[in-house]
């Protein structure tokens, strides 16, 4: 879990800031920076292994160009280790270890893994040791060695919501400015507290982008605060307090950072107040602040609860909530009780048109769905396919989620088996209700698939997801799985797990996780676009995706 950070300056400090009354607590505190380190190797002068302790996200170490190499801290004692966070640049580790150790001889392995990606890693560990180490052993990039710009190792707690209730659900709120324009409309302060991640605070572009900046939330009555949980935006503060108030007039601060680097901040922090705030002090960019979230826990005050989330699934989930086996009669159109037919001109520079009376969709009569492209003229496009979905006829939060597919191979083709937040029917746009694909394959390259999330801050192309290799999977049908619940979702090809979207890992890497609400689902063969890229001679239409069947269970 990526929780904050400070230095044992910054530690005193914050401590010092505290008026007598109120007691303040530490966050997990970061301490490997600037502590001696060693390395197998160094691929140059310009990227030592000490840039990788320096706190500086502009400087990297990187290695020799071989597989086996490894890098060590050396935190000067024996410490209590919580988490290892790496900023990998693009020459990451597929496979490697995280090690401790007393002596820097006899290691023990806290962590493995043979299937990283990259990008922002936040790795809970536990054990105690002086020294920490990353045995790495397969790259991501063959002529390459490994880099990256950080490597950082921290202790002490940083649990998300000790037992306290949650204080600050749906409580007034204020802040120093707000953005109301149509680039945030409404980005007030009271859409920090409605425990919608999607949903976020901004200081106004016109006033707002100036410091201090402040949101405060009004508990409705004097609380004891254990714990302060912010979601940054990437508009984040380097330098901040959070602080307590009995009058909103004058305020005591419980905790204190120059440090803060964004994402999700978990605040150990007690005090008394009915109100609190965040005041910052130093922005990180040119931007003002914005927060997704500002949780605050604790007991006492005068909370709202907010609506309860379902229970999660016991996988493997066995109750059957829905079902097509597509068993009808050759010829038949699919069942209008569970599917919405979705005609219209798509997305994405693809250059078919979706027609509205199922005529590219219908049953083979033994017992598979066929979704056909075809090369004929339609509302002013040359190509016709078929999406269809479930919207307004079933929708589903948490379970397993499948379908058994065999996909189409040719050139420009793009089969999908994917779901829509729900909330997209009554007008939240995309990506704001979530995406979740399940599957996506290129026809260009059938023997490879995708497995996708997209939120506010992770989409597109920059969406959070895992292609993996295959078997070529235009030969037979497959089976792509998802198993979702309040803590992730973890993605299968005919059983075998492809990918794990950790919701904590999430939150920590790449921002708010928005994917605990009811979402539909939605079958489609696109032809040509961004993705998959154009269509040419060798393209064959019709072509077919075959669907065996779609289940949902919980």
């Amino acid at each position: 879990m990526k929780r904050r950070l400070l230095s044992v300056a910054a530690l005193l400090a914050a401590f010092l800031a505290v008026p007598a009354g109120p007691a303040a607590a530490a966050a997990e505190v970061l301490v490997s920076q600037n502590k001696p380190v060693t390395a197998s190797s160094s691929e140059g002068a310009g990227t030592p292994a000490g840039s990788a302790v320096d706190g500086d996200n502009g400087t990297r170490w990187s290695s020799a160009f071989a597989a086996a190499q490894w890098f060590q801290v050396d935190l000067g004692a024996a410490t209590a280790v919580s988490r290892v966070a790496i900023n990998w640049e693009a020459a990451y580790a597929r496979g490697f270890q995280i090690q401790l150790s007393g002596n820097g001889s006899s290691w023990t392995t806290a962590y493995t893994t043979t299937s990283a990606t990259g990008g922002q890693q936040s790795i809970p560990v536990t054990g105690t040791a002086r020294y920490v180490r990353i045995n790495l052993t397969q790259r991501a990039l063959e002529a390459y060695g490994y880099s990256f710009w950080e490597f950082q190792v921290f202790s002490g707690s940083g649990t998300t919501n000790p037992g306290n209730g949650l204080l600050s659900y749906a409580k007034p709120a204020r802040a120093s400015t707000e953005q109301n324009d149509p680039q945030c409309n409404p980005c007030t302060a009271d859409k920090a507290f409605d425990n919608d991640p999607a949903s976020r605070w901004a200081t106004s572009p016109t006033t707002g982008w100036v410091d201090p900046g402040w949101i405060q939330v009004d508990l409705g009555a004097t609380a004891q605060i254990s714990q302060v949980v912010l979601q940054w935006d990437p508009a984040y503060a380097r330098a901040y307090q959070i602080q307590v108030s009995a009058d909103a007039t004058t305020w005591s601060t419980i905790f204190s950072t120059t440090t803060g680097d964004g994402l999700k901040d978990v605040v150990n922090a007690t005090g008394t107040g009915r109100y609190v705030r965040m005041y910052g002090t130093a922005r990180s960019s040119a931007y003002g602040y914005s927060l997704w979230e500002f949780s605050v826990y604790g007991t006492g005050g005068n909370p709202t609860a907010p609506p309860a989330k379902p229970a999660d699934p016991v996988f493997p989930a066995t109750r059957l909530v829905f079902a097509d086996e597509f068993d009808g009669p050759a010829g038949s159109r699919p069942d209008g009780t569970k599917w919405t037919m979705d005609p219209g001109f798509p997305q994405n520079g693809e250059i078919q048109y979706y027609t509205p009376d199922s005529r590219n969709a219908s049953m083979n009569g033994t017992g598979a769905l066929v979704i056909e492209a075809r090369k004929e003229a339609s509302n002013g496009r040359d190509y016709t396919s078929h999406r269809m979905n479930t919207s307004n006829k079933f929708s589903v939060q948490y379970g397993r989620i499948e379908a058994r597919v065999k996909v189409p191979k040719g050139n420009g083709l793009w089969p999908a088996f994917w779901l829509m937040g729900d909330d997209f029917l009554q007008g939240r746009p995309w990506p704001y209700n979530g995406e979740i694909d399940i599957m996506e394959v290129l026809g260009r390259n059938t023997s490879e698939a995708y497995s996708t999330l997209h939120a506010p801050a992770y989409n597109g192309a920059g969406g959070y997801g895992q292609k993996y290799p295959t078997v070529d999977l235009s030969q037979d049908f497959h089976v792509w799985a998802a198993e979702w619940d309040s803590k992730g979702i973890r993605f299968f090809l005919d059983g075998r797990q492809v990918f794990d979207a950790n919701k904590e890992t999430v939150e920590n890497t790449r921002g708010p996780w928005i994917f605990d609400h009811k979402f539909y689902l939605i079958l489609n063969l696109a032809v040509g676009g961004d993705f998959p890229g154009p269509i040419d001679a060798s393209t064959p239409f019709p072509s077919r995706m075959l669907v065996d069947y779609v289940r949902v269970y919980q």
